[in-house]
């Protein structure tokens, strides 16, 4: 016999003699070593002091330490936290625990070969960790704005919030959030993907990719653009050029969801030629109509949807052929209503409603059947309709001007029951740079729509007051194009605004920088007087500590932005407040300030500022700040203010 086996023989006998002299249940002792049950102290939220006792311990002891979990009688399969070197005192601290959660707690030592012994079990319960905690522990996203490293499809992955434009997101049954979008992406990165992509979120910050929810256009959409050519005597488009835009997806009831897409036929109407960059295949006619359709599904995490065809397509109040365009450079649309950028709600009387309309005369609004999500009234042929309400394809509820061509898109319609009104959001201008949003309101769906003057969209306003515009703080390119946005709530009162974020032409170091779209996602507060402000930075889900007064002194990043230079980016400028209640720095110099703790608002030379802790995106590395907007007038114009403290 080997030494090596001699000494296995005379560690299992002496295993033995130890196990035979233990008679205790759940292996407290073994000989005459015991483990004393173990004592709690300094519990906290997230972690706990535990202290035990080896009596007697043996020499071959090979572990000793304290288990937990959950559920009764942890064991090592279970969570440890061993003591390193020899002795009989065991002293940990268990960290990394859950708040207001009960663990069970047990020391051990294992013999060699032998079971382990386990001590008896106390139970301790962690403490609710406070708002203080949870914002002194908080860590801010790390993703890069600048995703471009990662923007191509075998990295989708890990793209988080890259490569979304014109997001809708709705809140599902299962506690996730959905975000759907326009197929466009850096580079196309969805070519050949399929169509109307999904990711979801449980905190609105960390984004999991999931996939196309269409692969192919639908077989309605070519034949009812053909059979509408027939009928106008053209010949049919056999290969359409589609674009897949804007969809909005909404909870109807428990176990039913709808989604309503734009498909947009890029061909020119006269010889049925696509549309080229270098327009060489103009004909003298419009592009053709685009189509509105409809798809539903039980249940969002599996990502299939049934398709139910179309709900609406671009319609003219000319006749059919009356499609005549002199030139390119002539805006008198063809189409009075196009069938792009659909917004879905069900009002609080139950009525449903779609709501659509890009850059021609105006944003329509049409009553849908309930149970089948299609117009409630039979559409008709989509030419030679009326302008303004008596046609099936719509009502007249917006437009920007009274032009057939108006740079206005993007309808978005939520209910706040808290102030009793409908909101409509509205994109201005082009994408490249000042795309900007505006809201409206109404107390029915019927209208008036009205903007904080009053004034009636529907008469072809420019609508106040701007929501949110291209912006810059200090240490970064800022965003631009920042509209076309998704307007959603949590269901606790807690609003959400959401759309894409470009980067600014020429960014150094990034190839097309404008071509780069981020997801943002900010946070809502509402003015007393019942109109939304979104938060100038993005919402990265930071603990709501209250805001002392003492935190408002020092420095400010102010932007003050306004309708009256569409296509500028709004740089920051310094406000600084004193101890005194003094501005001593910034537009607003001389003036004072105050706080109103209870309701988070700080009113700075005479305008209400709402408070909000969001993230400084701006810092490196990023963390929480505190953030502010708010309305004023000055000298007739209507002014948003964003800000965020200097750190």
């Amino acid at each position: 016999m080997n030494i090596k086996n001699a000494l296995k023989y005379v560690f299992v006998g002496l295993a033995c003699v130890l196990s035979a002299c233990s008679d205790e249940e759940n292996g407290v002792s073994i000989g005459n070593m015991s483990l004393e049950k173990p004592s709690v102290s300094n519990v906290t939220y997230k972690s706990v002091d535990v202290s035990a006792q080896v009596k007697d311990p043996s020499s071959y002891i090979l572990k000793r330490g304290i288990c937990y979990g959950t559920e009764a009688s942890p064991t090592i399969e279970n969570q440890i936290v061993e003591v390193e070197g020899s002795g009989s005192d065991i002293n940990v601290v268990l960290s990394g625990l859950t708040e207001s959660t009960t663990y069970y707690v047990r020391a051990f030592v294992t013999v060699l070969d032998n079971e382990p012994m386990y001590s008896e079990e106390v139970q301790v319960t962690t403490l609710a960790a406070t708002l203080d905690d949870k914002l002194a522990d908080y860590v801010a996203p790390d993703y890069e704005d600048d995703y471009t490293s990662i923007a191509g499809w075998d990295k989708r992955n890990e793209w988080n919030l890259a490569n979304v434009h014109d997001p809708s997101v709705v809140l599902a049954d299962d506690g996730y959030y959905y975000m759907y979008q326009t197929d466009a992406s850096y580079g196309n990165a969805h070519d050949g993907h399929g169509h109307f992509h999904c990711r979801r979120s449980k905190d609105l910050v960390n984004w999991e990719y999931m996939g196309a929810t269409m692969q192919e256009a639908p077989a309605w959409v070519k034949e009812n653009l053909n059979a509408y050519r027939a009928e106008m005597g053209l010949e049919p488009i056999e290969s359409p050029s589609y674009g897949y835009w804007a969809p909005v997806v909404r909870k109807v009831k428990t176990g039913l969801y709808r989604m309503y897409y734009s498909i947009v036929v890029n061909h020119y109407i006269k010889t049925g030629k696509p549309q080229l960059v270098t327009d060489e295949n103009f004909d003298g006619s419009w592009t053709e109509r685009a189509f509105i359709g409809l798809m539903e599904t039980s249940d969002p995490a599996s990502n299939v949807w049934e398709d139910k065809g179309m709900v609406v397509c671009s319609s003219s109040d000319r006749g059919m052929n009356d499609w005549s365009r002199p030139n390119l450079n002539n805006w008198d649309a063809y189409f009075y209503f196009n069938a792009i950028d659909p917004t879905y709600l069900v009002d609080k009387d139950g009525t449903h409603w779609l709501i659509y309309g890009s850059w021609h005369s105006g944003i329509a609004e049409v009553e849908l059947n309930p149970e089948t999500g299609l117009p409630k009234t039979s559409l008709g042929k989509p030419w030679g309709i009326s302008t303004w309400n008596t046609n099936t394809y719509g009502k007249l509820i917006a437009r920007r001007g009274t032009s057939r061509w108006q740079g206005s898109e993007g309808p978005e319609v939520v209910y706040n029951p808290e102030t009793g009104y409908y909101y409509m959001f509205l994109a201005y201008g082009s994408l490249e740079v000042e795309y900007n949003t505006r809201v409206v309101r109404a107390r029915s769906m019927n209208g008036p729509w009205l903007d904080i003057n009053n004034n009636d969209a529907a008469y072809g306003i420019q609508a106040e007051p701007v929501v949110t515009h291209p912006y810059k703080f200090s240490n970064s390119y800022g965003w631009v194009g920042i509209s076309h946005c998704a307007v959603f709530d949590d269901g606790n009162g807690n609003w959400f605004y959401s759309s894409q974020g470009r980067l600014p032409e020429n960014v150094p170091g990034v190839n097309e920088s404008n071509a780069v779209m981020m997801g943002h996602v900010r946070s809502i507060r509402w003015t007393e007087g019942g109109w939304p402000l979104v938060m100038p930075e993005r919402y990265g889900a930071v603990p709501q500590v209250p805001i002392t007064e003492g935190e408002l002194i020092g420095d400010w990043e102010m932007i003050q932005m306004s309708s009256n230079n569409p296509g500028q980016q709004y740089a920051s400028a310094i406000m600084t407040l004193s101890a005194d209640h003094k501005i001593t720095e910034g537009t607003w110099k001389g003036g004072s300030w105050s706080y109103d703790a209870e309701n988070q608002v700080l009113t700075a030379n005479g305008v209400k500022l709402y408070l909000q802790r969001e993230v400084d995106w701006e810092m490196i590395p990023r963390t929480p700040t505190i953030v502010f907007a708010g309305y004023h007038q000055s000298n007739g114009v209507w002014r948003t203010d964003w800000g965020k403290k200097v750190q």
